[in-house]
């Protein structure tokens, strides 16, 4: 049976298959198509002279090929998102790993000199008021 959710939807694909198959069919002959499968059935028959069951076979090859085209993309879509979903996730969690070792490395750093830490964080934020200060001035 003809797939016409498929036929409508792929049309402008199908309507220059039907021209290259029956040559004898016109542009004007394929775009007055609005959904009517038994009316397009019997002007490709008006024009061409094929029988029913051979155009009916046709249009059931074209409709079959084009679901099947659109279940293949659908499925290349999931697996591409998927892939993409484990990407991030593995790069999250590198990421997360990165930051907790760092963290743990400035904690063992602390704790071994704090002293040297305490006036490292003091000179920091001397030398951050102070540009912050003349940035505020030259404004």
């Amino acid at each position: 049976m003809i797939n016409q959710a498929t036929l409508q939807g792929n049309w402008n694909e199908i309507k220059g298959k039907l021209r290259k198959h029956w040559g004898q069919l016109s542009n004007d002959d394929v775009q007055t198509f609005n959904g009517n499968i038994d009316q397009l059935v019997g002007l490709i028959q008006r024009k061409t002279g094929e029988a029913r069951s051979q155009v009916e076979d046709y249009l059931d090859e074209l409709t079959a090929n084009g679901s099947a085209t659109l279940s293949d993309a659908a499925e290349n879509v999931r697996e591409y998102v998927h892939q993409a979903t484990d990407r991030i996730q593995e790069g999250s969690q590198q990421a997360m790993d990165t930051f907790r070792e760092g963290y743990g490395q400035a904690e063992d750093m602390i704790r071994q000199r704090p002293t040297e830490s305490v006036a490292l964080c003091f000179g920091v934020g001397v030398v951050v008021g102070l540009l912050l200060g003349a940035s505020l001035r030259g404004r």
